[in-house]
């Protein structure tokens, strides 16, 4: 698999955006919220980043939807996580 980096793929940091709360959020959450289509590709494409991330599938609804949390227990990925972050932050600037 061909994945973008990080660095060079707005697409990629809008989802991390979003998943840096640590919170679960299911594929249509992704998909609205950080405006990416193939919300899947993306999720593996950051794993190829670098960065450890949970998927379960739930069906609590009724419905079977799936459900993504970037893992900040992860010694890695919170390190990876608060280097996005600081970049962010020096980008705003």
């Amino acid at each position: 698999m061909h994945c973008a980096s990080l660095e060079r793929s707005p697409r990629l940091q809008r989802v991390l955006d979003l998943l840096l709360d640590g919170r679960e959020r299911s594929t249509l959450e992704i998909n609205v919220q950080a405006r990416v289509c193939a919300v899947n590709s993306c999720i593996a494409e950051l794993r190829e980043n670098g960065f450890a991330i949970d998927c379960r599938q739930s069906s609590d609804s009724g419905e079977r939807v799936w459900l993504y949390r970037l893992d900040l227990d992860d010694p890695d990925t919170a390190a990876r996580a608060a280097s996005f972050r600081q970049l962010a932050l020096e980008g705003a600037e």
